[in-house]
C-alpha cells in the first residue's frame, strides 16, 4: 500500500483540512499519515475561533520518522499556520523528498480576493519560497496573485490564466494547476499546465449557483488521491473536479446556506467506484 503524508490544520468542526484529507484519501486506498500544524474549533470562515499552534511538534515527528526509516510516496501540504512553519516544511521537504515521490503544495492563504484571517502579503510570498520546491503546485486565483504580486480580478481570459500557470511552474514546480477557472458564464473548473511538454489542459463543468467552503480541499485531496493510483495528471483532474462537482450539487440539493462545507462523505462511494474504474 502507498503512503502519503499530509501536513496541515486541524479545524475540528467544518469540514476542511485534515477532517477532509483524511477520509478522502484512505477511502481511496491510501495509506494517510499525517503532521498536524494547528488545531482550530472551526475553520476560519467563523466569526470566532480557538487557534493552537503546533509548530512545536512537527521537527519532533520528522526526526522520529528519520529515525524509523519511514517513507512516503507523496508529500502533500495544505493550511500552514506561520511563517515559521514554512521554514520548518523547507527542513521536511530535505528530509523526505527522494527520487521516487513528489512534494504536492496547496498554497492554502485565501480565496475571493482577499487573504483568510491572520494571514497578509509576507506570509505570501514565504509561501512563494516553498512552492519552488513542489513538483505540483494547486493554488486558486486568489493565491497565484498573492505569490506572483500580480493584482486580482473577477474575470481573466484564457491568455491570462496561461500567463500565470507559466509563472507559477518558472517558480520551479513541474506542473502547476490553477482552480476556480472559468472562461464561460456556466462553466467552472481547472486549468493546468505541464512545464515539461509544454501543454495545457482543461476540465470544466455546469456551475452550479452556490459556494461552500473546504471545497478546495476535497479538491486536492482527491487529485493527489488518484495521482497516486496510477492516473495521469489529466485523468486525475477529471476525477477530482467531478468528484467536488458531485458533493456541491448533493451539498445544493438540501438548500444548505452556511459555511459549514459540502457533504463529501455522502459521495465517497461515487468516488471509490470512480477509482475502481
Amino acid at each position: 500500500m502507498k503512503r502519503l503524508v499530509t501536513i496541515q490544520d486541524i479545524s475540528c468542526l467544518g469540514k476542511c483540512s485534515l477532517t477532509v484529507a483524511l477520509p478522502i484519501i484512505s477511502a481511496m486506498g491510501i495509506e494517510t499519515a499525517v503532521i498536524p500544524t494547528a488545531v482550530l474549533s472551526t475553520h476560519t470562515m467563523f466569526k470566532r475561533f480557538t487557534f493552537r499552534d503546533l509548530s512545536s511538534d512537527i521537527l519532533e515527528i520528522a526526526k522520529h520518522w528519520k529515525e524509523e526509516n519511514i517513507n512516503f510516496e507523496a508529500i502533500y501540504t495544505g493550511y500552514l499556520g506561520s511563517i515559521e512553519q514554512i521554514e520548518m516544511l523547507k527542513d521536511f521537504f530535505k528530509q523526505f523528498k527522494t527520487d521516487n515521490n513528489f512534494i504536492f503544495i496547496d498554497p492554502v492563504m485565501g480565496d475571493n480576493g482577499k487573504l483568510y484571517t491572520g494571514f497578509n502579503r509576507q506570509f505570501a510570498l514565504e509561501m512563494k519560497e516553498l512552492c519552488k520546491m513542489a513538483d505540483i503546485v494547486v493554488p486558486n486565483l486568489t493565491e497565484a496573485s498573492y505569490m506572483l504580486e500580480r493584482e486580482y480580478n473577477e474575470k481573466y481570459t484564457e491568455e491570462e490564466i496561461k500567463e500565470i500557470l507559466i509563472e507559477l511552474t518558472n517558480l520551479g514546480p513541474k506542473y502547476a494547476i490553477l482552480t476556480g477557472v472559468s472562461f464561460k458564464e456556466n462553466d467552472l473548473g481547472v486549468m493546468a499546465y505541464n512545464k515539461e511538454t509544454n501543454k495545457f489542459f482543461t476540465y470544466f463543468r455546469d456551475k452550479i449557483p452556490t459556494k461552500y467552503h473546504g471545497t478546495g480541499d476535497v479538491f486536492s485531496s482527491t487529485l493527489v488521491g488518484a495521482i497516486l493510483n496510477n492516473n495521469s495528471l489529466e485523468e486525475a483532474l477529471k476525477i477530482a473536479v467531478d468528484y467536488v462537482w458531485e458533493t456541491i450539487y448533493d451539498t445544493y440539493l438540501i438548500k444548505k446556506e452556511d459555511a459549514y462545507g459540502v457533504n463529501f462523505e455522502s459521495k465517497i462511494p461515487y468516488l471509490i467506484d470512480r477509482i475502481k474504474k
